[in-house]
């Protein structure tokens, strides 16, 4: 067991298993009491590493997160506190393992229900190689103005009441993390402040004992007086008794042992702490209170008597000379989080992105304001969930019903178009589904699926200025424009595309009107008069019909159709639509354990 100080304004820690708030709150701490560096050196969180951005004052840091704690003990080698966030399940190996570092003199120990048997282990090694375990079942310590452990002291407001920003000359030590804020408190309000303080933990076996701490705080000079708070059950305040018996401690020590109040009950009572239940009259409040009286302590009647106890005490040395005056010292403001200054009406910031098509706050997620559950109980399908999504709308029946119709006719069109052909080779050199998704879909463009929306924004043009299918033509030909949505590499008058009449044929029974459609049909008679493979292609049809759509259905008015055909919305029904054929060719490929594509050179032609 260490016999001096643990811990300085240059100490730093590792911190295992991460938790934001008492990191942060480490932090915090730091740019109180003016340190100018901050006291996490590094986070462990098993599996994964990378940095992880917290504050230090008004700055934004990185604090490095670490797989293993081998390797944070050699990336920070200065670091030799490791604060021990796991639960009690791992928390045991995983404070050995820290024990066994070098680097590594003090190890807290947080959590509760720690096995007896593997915190023995734990104890053993750490006296067996001169190095400090604190708890399990602590909230940890503290010096004041120069380090604490994790949520130590609560809140900054509760440090800054207790002055804890700035060295006192006080010595405590605890079982209970709880009442060390609350000493903490009294503490200060009766003399300059404490010095260091540590919650030993409230199990059976804690891994340091007060009288441990109360002999490191005996070495350190800056402790004028100690105060000791113990509790009924378990016989560690006695190695305190013997070390005042022996005359080990010269400093006053004022203690209290709370649970005198168990004798009120019949039966024994477990109190909140593994640790905190009497198992005879040696382990009661009462008998280890007047045993540390016998011994030299200053033990008062009652805790309610302690305040006072400690007051006196603190005056004494301060008339002895022995005390020094302490000169008061303003803490700085720590910077408020925006989110609570926020809450709190403080300040009002702006927001980054504005959605308006979903909404994920509430019970449930909302689709246009339509909840998920509504969307399954009403049997909504994938055209009613674009039609929410899309166009912040519940289209009619069989509006969404052409849409799925569209979605259906053009999931794919075989292996040799360019987009299959790309997602083929690219899943047969061995990329995963999104890669081989991504090189397809890039591929889509003016030339290949992505004429849905020219073709509608240029019918609707001549349709709504009424150009003759002659005018419209020509003129785009005088412009040196190929008509989008006419023309096809393999279909012709004589072998017309299926899907194109799938779609009339739908749209003839169902829509209200087909103005645009029949224009285009009326446009595709004249350009077959010029080529017989000038037949109207399912981009002109989509194009065409979802511009029927739009104006048949009394639910967009003219600017809105505008726009959807300007931004996009169309096309986004056939990249929708191909990607369903995309993944299936990746899988394909991948079932098939086809090897990696190489193009015949016989089927390119070289020359110079």
């Amino acid at each position: 067991m260490a016999t001096g100080q643990l811990f300085s304004r240059t100490t730093q820690a590792l911190f295992y298993n991460y938790k934001q708030l008492p990191v942060q709150r480490m932090l915090d701490f730091d740019f109180l009491c003016g340190r100018e560096t901050p006291s996490v050196a590094g986070i462990i969180n098993p599996g994964s590493e990378g940095f992880q951005k917290l504050f230090f004052g008004q700055e934004e840091i990185a604090i490095p997160v670490h797989a293993a704690i081998e390797a944070a003990c050699a990336a920070h080698p200065t670091a030799d506190v490791f604060i021990n966030f796991a639960s009690f399940r791992s928390a045991a190996a995983s404070s050995m393992a820290a024990l066994k570092q070098p680097t590594i003199k003090v190890v807290a120990i947080i959590a509760e229900g720690v096995p007896e048997s593997d915190t023995k282990q734990l104890i053993a090694y750490a006296r067996a190689n001169n190095k400090v375990v604190i708890g399990p079942a602590t909230v940890g310590g503290i010096q004041a103005g120069a380090f604490k452990i994790g949520d130590t002291a609560g809140t900054i407001d509760n440090i800054i009441q207790c002055k804890l920003y700035r060295p006192g000359s006080v010595g405590f030590v605890s079982k209970s993390g709880g009442m060390s804020n609350e000493m903490y408190n009294t503490v200060a309000r009766v003399t300059d402040g404490i010095y260091e303080g540590i919650a030993i933990g409230g199990d059976v076996f804690p891994g340091s004992t007060l009288s441990d701490h109360i002999l490191r705080f005996n070495n350190i000079p800056q402790i004028k007086m100690m105060v000791v708070l113990g509790e009924l059950g378990g016989r560690d305040e006695y190695s305190l008794v013997e070390a005042l018996k022996q005359g080990k401690v010269n400093k006053p020590v004022v203690a209290w042992v709370s649970g005198t109040c168990a004798r009120l009950f019949k039966s024994e009572v477990q109190f909140g702490h593994a640790g905190a239940k009497s198992g005879g009259e040696m382990e009661s409040a009462q008998a280890k209170n007047q045993a540390l009286m016998d011994a030299g302590a200053i033990v008062p009647t009652s805790f309610e008597a302690l305040e006072s106890a400690i007051k006196e005490t603190f005056e004494k040395l301060v008339e002895e000379g022995k005390v020094s005056s302490i000169k008061e010292v303003i803490p700085p403001q720590i910077p408020e989080d925006l989110n609570s200054a926020i809450k709190s009406g403080k300040v009002r910031a702006p927001t980054h992105i504005i959605s308006t098509i979903s909404d994920d706050r509430g019970d449930e997620p909302c689709y246009a304001g339509v909840p998920m559950s509504s969307i399954i109980e009403q049997g909504y399908g994938v055209g009613d969930v674009i039609s929410l999504l899309w166009f912040k709308r519940s289209l009619p029946r069989y509006c969404t019903k052409f849409i799925e119709i569209c979605i259906m006719l053009c999931a794919d069109h075989g292996p040799c178009v360019s987009g299959a052909h790309n997602t083929i080779v690219t899943a047969r050199a061995g990329k995963d589904l999104v890669s081989s998704l991504v090189s397809g879909l890039l591929t889509i463009g003016p030339r290949f699926g992505g004429a849905i929306d020219d073709a509608a924004r240029y019918f609707k043009d001549a349709c709504d200025r009424n150009l003759t299918p002659y005018e419209f033509v020509e003129g785009m030909k005088k412009k040196g424009i190929r008509v989008p949505g006419i023309g096809h590499r393999i279909k012709s008058r004589d072998n017309r595309d299926k899907r194109v009449e799938l779609l009339q044929k739908f749209a003839r029974s169902n829509f209200p009107s087909v103005k645009y459609m029949e224009y285009a049909v009326t446009v595709e008679t004249y350009t077959l008069s010029k080529a017989n493979n000038l037949v109207l292609n399912v981009d002109g049809a989509i194009g065409s019909l979802f511009l029927d759509l739009l104006a048949g259905s009394g639910m967009f008015t003219k600017q809105e159709i505008d726009e959807i055909v300007q931004i996009g919305y169309l096309n986004g029904l056939f990249v929708l639509a191909r990607s369903i054929g995309l993944i299936g060719h990746t899988f394909d490929q991948k079932r098939l354990k086809q090897p990696l594509y190489r193009h015949p050179w016989e089927d390119v032609l070289y020359t110079k």
